[in-house]
Order: C-alpha cells, then structure tokens, then sequence
C-alpha cells in the first residue's frame, strides 16, 4: 500500500539517514520479526452483519480521534523534510489524530504546538530530575496532552546500520531542540541503566498529565504499571531498534491485554501497514495502534501533505477492513475474529 512513498522517500533521503530511519538493532530479527507476525495472523470475518457504514473514532483520555490509529514517535524530521516536525504535525492534524513527539524532535515543542492538532510527548527520564521537570512544565505550557514514558532503553541499541554509515551526529544546523536548557546548550539524551520504579512515581508527583509506558512487552510489568498509577501501554519493541530478538510487539499485546483486563488504554507499534494489521490488533486486545516509519516514508516523499496521504490510506483501509470483517465500529473487532496466529 505504500511502495510508492516508500520508494520516493528513498529516493530523496541521503542514504546514511535511510538506512537511520529504516534500520534496527544487530542483525534486525526483530524489526523484521514486527511485520512478519502479522502475517501469521489469520482473522475470520463474520457476514450479514448490517454494520452499514462505519464509526471508526476513538476517544483516548478525552481527545476524539478520526480513527484509532496515532503516529508513533520518531527522531529526527528535520533529516527527512525541511519543514520537519512542524509538516508531521501539520499532516496528522489533517487527519485528525493524535501526534506523538519525539523527545529528539529537531523543531522545539512550541513550534510543533502551534502547527495545530492535539499530541503528546515522548520522554526518556533524565537522570538529571531538575532538567526533566523543567522539560515537563515546558511540554506541559505548550499543550502537551499525555507523556508517554520510554521505557525499554536502560542503553542504547547496537544500531549496525549507523556503525557501519559512521552515523553519530546531526548534520550542522539541526539539534534535538527539546534538549537545550537554560543556558541554550543542547544535551545528550542519557540513558538510564538506574531507572526503576521509584522513577515513575516521581513523574506523578509532578505532573497532572496521564502517563504511558512505551516499551512493555511482559505482562508481569504490565501488572506492576497498574499498580503504579500509570494511566496507559503501549506495546512495542522501540520497532526493533532496542534488543534485536525481542518478541514481537503483536505477538506479545495478547499476554499484556490480558494482565491489563481493561482497567487503563492498551496500544500497540511495530509493523502496522494494513487495515487488516489495525483489525488484528484490535481484535487480540490493542485500543489503538501506532505508525512509525510508513509516515517517515510520507514525510519524506511529500511533507505534510503525504503524511496525511499515509495516514488517510490506512485510515481508508480501516474502514475497507472493518466492512470485511462484519465491525462497524473498532469496538467490533472482538477475539472472535481472529482465528491463527
């Protein structure tokens, strides 16, 4: 469905950020792992359903959204498009879904903000806390509506696709502009091999803004969220860019929507390229999912404008797949139709 864009994005970007935007970690068994599970998921679509024609909004700690497909965060715009995160913003906007900023977005938050369209804020806590307040209260004044908290990255992934291109640093003129502080320097994003727990609840205590988990593959840390005070999953493997041979992220949502038993939003990244993929999600627990790299390809290819063109593809492609299935709305998409996996 997005070869074109895929191949146009190509194209036009510098072969060394391709293979940045496009790459995973090691030898990539999980990023490719992502899309090759869907594949093994077979649904089974019920008929004569009179589903007419279909509701696909969604509403997620009070936002309405045109459909439960929100796109994910990612680094970096500026590498693909001039305009950056201001044209992401500006095309999920468009299509009337949520945008999840990157912490190491090259455009500040106020400027994304101002592109219109509700978003959220993806966070690494800092082991510098006085740093990472600040940054809350910046996102917070800006119009941020949720954080969503990395937490798969004690360290970096082995990105070898970045070794091997010599990929280290951001082509002069660009910056994770959400990491100047106060004197305008620009820090590093640190990891933080010393996050636990005791981490999360220093965020609420700070913040009245809903906080996801990004990054939960277990259902036991599942269990332990709850138990925290977050108001929110996401399922993901960090689209195969952390630990390479990682579950994938579809085949670990049904464990984890289990553990969660609908006491807060469940959602999914990694792999979604089809109406049918949102379906399967849908239906093995997910309340939304993400979208990563085909809306990089978007950006890429064609600014705001093609990042709403991927968005209203699979959007379309929803609403084709719903039909199909005999749903009329995402709630339909009960277990019952999916019958492998």
């Amino acid at each position: 469905m997005f070869a074109d864009l895929r191949a146009r994005a190509r194209e036009r970007l510098e072969p060394a950020h391709w293979d940045y935007f496009e790459g995973g970690a090691g030898d990539e068994r999980t990023m490719r792992a992502n899309t090759g599970a869907f594949d093994r998921v077979r649904l089974l679509p019920r008929v004569l359903r009179a589903t007419g024609p279909r509701d696909l909004r969604t509403t997620l700690f009070g936002t309405e959204l045109a459909a439960p497909v929100l796109v994910a965060p990612t680094a970096f715009h500026r590498l693909a498009h001039p305009d950056g995160e201001v044209a992401t913003a500006r095309g999920t906007a468009d299509a009337g879904t949520v945008l999840v900023v990157s912490m190491a977005a090259t455009t500040p938050v106020e400027a994304i903000a101002a592109a219109g369209g509700p978003w959220w804020f993806q966070l690494y806590l800092q082991p510098d806390r006085g740093f990472t307040a600040a940054l809350v209260r910046r996102v917070e004044a800006a119009g941020c509506r949720a954080l969503v908290v990395t937490v798969d990255s004690p360290v970096f992934g082995r990105r070898e696709r970045d070794q091997r291109n010599r990929f280290h640093d951001l082509p002069p003129g660009l910056a994770c502009e959400n990491m100047r502080d106060e004197t305008g320097a620009v820090r590093d994003i640190a990891m933080d091999a010393g996050l636990g727990w005791e981490g999360i609840a220093w965020l609420r205590g700070i913040t009245g803004l809903p906080i996801l988990l990004k990054g939960v593959l277990h259902p036991a840390d599942a269990e332990l969220a709850v138990e925290h005070g977050v108001r929110g999953l996401l399922v993901s493997n960090h689209g195969g860019r952390q630990l390479d041979g990682a579950i994938a992220a579809i085949d670990a949502l049904p464990a984890v929507a289990e553990a969660v038993g609908g006491r807060l939003p469940v959602l999914v990244d990694g792999g979604v390229r089809r109406g049918a993929d949102v379906v399967a999600a849908l239906a093995l627990g997910a309340d939304a999912v993400l979208v990563g790299r085909p809306v990089l390809w978007g950006l890429a290819a064609g600014g705001a404008e093609g990042v709403r063109q991927v968005l209203a593809l699979l959007v379309d492609d929803l609403d084709r797949a719903l039909a199909l299935v005999g749903a009329r709305t995402p709630a339909g998409c009960t277990p019952d139709l999916v019958a492998v996996r």
